[in-house]
């Protein structure tokens, strides 16, 4: 089996002259926790977008799981196991804690798109959909109308519907953002422990939680490559800091 699960080579993205991902070299181990991290604007959730094939490059190869995906279409790459979440809340706020994660179990019948379907027919779904809400200690709230879930429970769900699709790699964009320490506290266990049998890639601007969870961690800075490595050999690099100037909440 091959070392890395994930690599690019050459990525770049341009938008009508403007570089905003140039040339990364980017490999991901398999069964690691890598942070993809770097100063706002550095391009960050534009890699992720070329990643899951939700921006075609512009130059470079994508490689996954030792295939070219260059090419491929996102929902490819998601029934391959790449599998993302994203900055924003992305579940149905008026369906109820299980049935969101039940929407992404549909896949496994053959039935996604099919939400006419009857309640009888989903039924055999809600065992697998209790033993992932157990994972993200949401099961206390599986007929919770979503919608009035805090917003650090929101983040784990979001989660569990990630975890519904079987990835082999887990794309997690800003996993913390606009959490309290509580719930943040919370989420890195959480990661830490759905991260046990899969690879996990993730952008995170809390250098506290990328200093908890991170095996490696790439620096994005203007688009390039700036630095990677362990966090106590990329919290050091000058460049890194000097990147960081003038946002000490960020600061590594």
């Amino acid at each position: 089996m091959d070392e890395f699960i994930l690599e690019t080579k050459n990525l770049t993205r341009e938008f009508k002259g403007f570089v905003a991902v140039d040339d990364v070299n980017l490999r991901v181990r398999r069964g690691t926790i890598h942070a993809l991290i770097g100063p706002n604007g550095a391009g960050k959730t534009t890699v992720f977008n070329l990643l899951t094939k939700f921006l075609p490059v512009t130059r470079g190869q994508i490689f996954y799981k030792g295939r070219d995906i260059t090419a491929m279409q996102a929902a490819q790459v998601a029934r391959d196991g790449l599998v993302r979440s994203f900055q924003i809340s992305a579940v149905f706020p008026h369906l109820t804690v299980l049935e969101n994660v039940r929407v992404g179990l549909q896949r496994s019948l053959g039935t996604s798109f099919h939400f006419w379907r009857s309640e009888a027919s989903l039924q055999v779904l809600n065992e697998r959909a209790t033993e992932l809400l157990r994972e993200v200690d949401l099961a206390d709230f599986a007929h919770t109308l979503t919608v009035e879930l805090p917003y650090g429970r929101k983040r784990a769900l979001e989660i569990a519907t990630t975890l519904a699709l079987d990835p082999e790699l887990m794309l997690l964009d800003e996993p913390t953002q606009g959490m309290g320490h509580e719930d943040v506290s919370r989420v890195v266990e959480l990661i830490r422990r759905v991260a046990a049998n899969r690879t996990v890639l993730m952008v995170e601007h809390n250098m506290n939680v990328v200093a908890h969870l991170s095996d490696t961690i790439t620096v994005l800075a203007r688009g390039s490559v700036l630095a990677e490595g362990p966090y106590e050999q990329v919290s050091k690099d000058p460049r890194v800091l000097e990147a960081y100037v003038g946002t000490a909440e960020t600061q590594p």
